[in-house]
């Protein structure tokens, strides 16, 4: 983008200087709740993917009746649900259809015809591929009565009715949830993976996201997942998780090369309900420096299946561009505010002047808008997204407000709402898809 646009659509989008108060946020995340965003219907707004630009037209398109009505036909089991897409925008509004046209009808025997050869039994073909036998497609049925409100009563007596649209609709999200969370729990790699999680601008959410990614995670996986501070300075990660640790990042900078097995570097960590192993500041250290990020990237490589970093506000210091050089994906968090979403611009713009493997990072970024509880302008909304979407930026992932988070102290995973659990899952299946195909780059 030149200069030119960039100014452009900076003026455009964020013209009215005199109303900037309405909705430009303070370095201070979260500090009004007084008013609630609204809520929508399940799927919609809370936890949902936005892939940008068309994601208004595919939600027209995944809305529309289909062009043509077949008569009812048998059921039969989905395939099992794939995580998600490996193009942003093949996403939630394609809905894969349950229903088959029914078989054609054999041909009438001739005299001449000869006989039919017997049929063979399926067991042949199931036992010729023993994992089909045990795939969810081959044992899963999905059931075609009603089972909640007044059409599940009247089909647990006996009589053929056919679930809601409502409840239709909460099936496909079960449903699609569950895949997400199988390509969390299934995803292997030949090494550990990075996650980055950074944005220029203070009190984006940086640490909640990187907590809550590392925790949807690590209770996926059953642990496997470790979350630490590569920021130049310490920060708030140990604050706002679990536990009271005795030694922390400066500490296991101090001891790296000493650490040689799983139960020294438990040392350093603080567990988490969830099951992933935080490594924050305990109290003073040194600044971290790049070799600093490298050596420590390295040793956790060597024990954990992946590694959530959370970052500081300077792109420009040693400690970031350590943990950029060794990240396979980088997650940017903002709020619905402009600041915040000019910063995560700028730090795109940076990265993209940098190395090929900084570049590769900003051109498959995945964004993340979190709600805080301050009123939200749904004209601010559309322009952020346009905005990421000029900058190359082709996944958005919402986050709805949560009091637990808002309450600024220490995160719990399993205390999270199911919608923004719900969210991060999401999060969670799209930063490992981008993270095997990083992999397989290099």
């Amino acid at each position: 983008m030149s200069d030119h646009e960039s100014q452009a659509s900076a003026s455009d989008i964020f013209a009215g200087a005199a109303h900037a108060d309405d909705f430009i946020e303070d370095d201070t995340m979260m500090s009004d709740i007084r008013q609630r965003p609204r809520r929508s219907q399940l799927g919609d707004e809370q936890g949902r993917l936005i892939d940008l630009p068309q994601f208004q037209q595919q939600r027209q398109a995944a809305e529309a009746p289909p062009a043509a009505q077949t008569p009812p036909a048998p059921q039969t089991p989905p395939s099992p649900l794939p995580g998600p897409a490996a193009h942003p925008h093949e996403g939630e509004s394609q809905q894969r259809q349950w229903q088959v046209s029914p078989p054609p009808a054999a041909p009438a025997p001739t005299e001449d015809a000869e006989p039919a050869a017997p049929v063979e039994d399926d067991d042949d073909e199931l036992f010729s591929d023993p994992a089909k036998l045990l795939s969810n497609q081959a044992t899963v049925q999905p059931t075609e009565k009603a089972t909640t409100g007044l059409r599940g009563v009247l089909a647990r007596v006996g009589l053929n009715v056919k679930p809601s649209a409502a409840e239709t609709k909460e099936r496909e999200h079960a449903a699609r949830l569950a895949g997400y969370e199988a390509q969390v729990r299934q995803a292997t790699y030949p090494r550990c993976i990075r996650v980055l999680v950074a944005n220029k601008k203070g009190g984006a959410g940086k640490t909640p996201t990187a907590i809550n990614l590392a925790g949807c995670i690590a209770s996926v996986r059953g642990g496997q997942t470790a979350v630490w501070e590569v920021s130049d300075d310490p920060g708030a990660l140990t604050y706002r998780t679990e536990g009271e640790p005795t030694y922390g990042v400066g500490e296991l900078v101090r001891d790296v090369d000493k650490i040689t097995s799983a139960g020294q570097l438990g040392g350093y960590t603080a567990p988490q309900t969830s099951f992933a192993a935080v490594i924050g500041s305990v109290g003073r250290r040194p600044r971290l420096t790049r070799d600093n990020v490298v050596a420590v990237s390295g040793l956790l490589d060597e024990f954990y299946a992946v590694q959530v970093m959370d970052s500081g506000n300077q792109p420009t210091s040693s400690a970031f561009q350590g943990a950029a050089e060794v990240a396979d994906v980088l997650v940017i968090p903002l709020l619905n505010a402009g600041d915040s979403a000019l910063e995560a611009v700028q730090l795109l713009d940076e990265l993209r002047a940098g190395d090929e493997h900084s570049r590769y990072l900003a051109d498959h970024a995945i964004a993340v808008r979190l709600t805080d509880g301050r009123m939200e302008h749904d004209r601010v909304s559309r322009s952020i997204e346009k905005l990421l979407h000029r900058n190359g930026v082709q996944t958005l992932v919402q986050v709805p407000f949560d009091h637990h988070i808002a309450e600024r102290g220490q995160i719990t995973y399993s205390k999270l709402q199911p919608a923004t659990r719900e969210a991060f899952v999401t999060l969670a299946a799209h930063v490992v898809t981008a993270a095997q195909a990083a992999v397989r780059k290099a």
